[in-house]
């Protein structure tokens, strides 16, 4: 039996070297890995000298041989391919074990020339990989380290390694060289066309959860292996304590963190099942924005929900997030999350103590508006488009009455609020508190009527946002009621005129905006 062993990543070579010389094998190993297991005191042929063919272009052609290549596509068994092996001396090859240029760490960040670039696209070892994964009933590949040790297991038994698991190693081998080549793939294509005619995304699995939205569900979290724009955001997420993520505490926690991160001033956000609950920001201390966003928003729902932040916790927020009673009940709130970029370690530690259950993250904000791409799964397919990052809208007032400094400054928080809400969206600002929201109504004024109930009398001198045209001046008309003196929308209804006329009978301000944010 011959094992063929081209490593980049030396980790458990040796070891892998040793076993099998231990069952009877003869090594076979490109220059670099030979050189390895001779230091391991194993004795070792190289390929060069397998081939009879030195290795060539400054080490580009190195495997790309018949003897190596025949050696594991021929089928065992099969009189003609036996006799043609026999006829070109080409030796039997059971085993490959190879692992790639580090292609995405070379690239990874930027800073690399194109020449650089390409001289790290393994072709040698995916194609060993590719021909060992084709030929997996009669050769084993292997592509990760992990496997060493019980593929040596197996091999020690009588029965060897089984169909199943020689069909796992193989499914693994080739969905490690699409990997490496959905990579390179990203990296020439640039950000010239993110939406191109075929695509494959490179994905690493972090976490099997215990189920997936539901119990009968499987989860899993996997993160994006991008080797233009490193994942930040949820995507690199750590757990300093607490129970192990679900499958909706991770859409929960990624829904928190996206709205918090989309403001440059202090901001703190809690929210239930993906839709904000209560919001605050402004140039105020967190503990501050925190209280002003439980007592003023709506504290009902925050129960059992995901605190965010954009800001590190201190000791003060800290104190605040574990003592602050809830309005109303007089008890400590309940939380499943807190997120935030960062921790003072004593206030760490006196989250910590809150609850043994809290589940407390960490995560990089990154650069929340850098263009990207969004994926959404259905019955049969996918839906990709690039992410709404945009920052930039002109808030045009159409109407008579002018709105202050301050209406503006509530205005742009509730314009981005809304892009965080289920659509329908309405959201309800007062001095840089969400008091009111309406969010996945089937029509824009029953998500305004539900921000009235839950604004009150608070609406007095509020402004509204929408995150899409309102078609009808019912919705102009509920959101004064309730006592807002400004209303945006995007603009572009056949009866926008009915809406401006209904402002200025009304007193209150209209804005178009142009932009929509629907987020369904």
């Amino acid at each position: 039996m011959r094992a063929i062993l081209a490593a980049y990543d030396k980790t458990g070579i040796v070891s892998l070297g040793r076993g099998l010389i231990a069952l009877g094998w003869e090594l076979v190993a490109t220059g670099g890995t030979a050189r390895a297991l001779r230091d391991g005191g194993l004795p070792v042929t190289e390929v060069a000298d397998l081939t009879g063919s030195p290795e060539m272009l400054g080490g580009r052609v190195k495997t790309l041989h018949p003897k190596v290549h025949g050696g594991i596509l021929y089928r065992r068994g099969l009189a003609e391919d036996e006799a043609e092996v026999e006829r070109f001396d080409v030796p039997a090859i059971d085993l490959v074990a190879v692992n790639l240029y580090p292609f995405v760490q070379t690239v990874a960040g930027g800073g690399v020339t194109l020449g650089d670039a390409l001289e790290q696209i393994d072709i040698g070892g995916p194609t060993l990989i590719r021909a060992a994964a084709k030929n997996h009933p009669s050769v084993l590949p292997i592509v990760d380290p992990a496997d060493y040790d019980a593929v040596l297991a197996a091999l020690a038994t009588a029965g060897g390694v089984s169909a199943g698991e020689r069909r796992r190693l193989a499914a693994k081998a080739f969905q490690h060289v699409a990997h490496y080549d959905t990579a390179i793939a990203e990296y020439l294509r640039g950000n010239d066309d993110p939406l191109p005619e075929q695509l494959t995304v490179g994905m690493t699995r972090v976490a099997e959860l215990r189920y997936g939205e539901n119990p009968h569900q499987r989860g899993a979290f996997y993160t994006y292996d991008s080797v233009r724009t490193p994942p930040e955001g949820i995507g690199r997420v750590m757990q300093h304590h607490g129970k192990a993520m679900s499958y909706v505490n991770f859409l929960d926690a990624d829904a928190a963190f996206n709205l918090v991160s989309d403001f440059d001033e202090p901001a703190v956000a809690i929210i239930k099942h993906t839709n904000p609950a209560c919001f605050a920001v402004g140039d105020r201390p967190m503990e501050e924005l925190y209280e002003r966003a439980l007592y003023e928003g709506d504290h009902v729902s925050a129960y059992g929900g995901i605190v965010a932040s954009n800001r590190v916790v201190d000791m003060a927020y800290a104190t605040a997030l574990r003592d602050v009673l809830g309005p109303e009940t007089g008890a400590r709130m309940f939380y499943e999350i807190v997120i935030a970029p960062g921790f003072e370690p004593a206030a760490l530690e006196h989250l910590r103590k809150k609850s043994k259950d809290l589940r407390i993250l960490e995560a990089p904000i990154g650069d929340p508006h850098r263009e990207r791409v969004e994926f959404r799964s259905l019955r049969g397919g996918a839906l990709v488009q690039t992410a709404d990052v945009s920052q930039d809208v002109t808030f045009d007032v159409v109407s008579e009455r002018a709105p202050s400094e301050r209406e503006l400054a509530d205005l742009r928080a509730a314009w981005v609020v809304c892009k965080h809400v289920k659509s329908n969206a309405v959201a309800f600002v007062k001095d840089g508190v969400l008091i009111g929201m309406g969010a996945g109504q089937p029509n824009r004024v029953g998500s305004a009527e539900l921000c009235r109930q839950q604004a009150g009398e608070r609406a007095r001198g509020a402004v509204a946002a929408t995150d899409a045209l309102i078609p009808f001046p019912d919705t102009v008309e509920v959101c004064a009621a309730a006592g807002c003196t400004v209303i945006a929308h995007t603009g572009g209804s056949i009866r926008d005129e009915d809406s401006v006329t209904t402002a200025n009978r009304l007193g209150v301000t209209l804005i178009v905006t142009g932009v929509r944010h629907f987020r369904h």
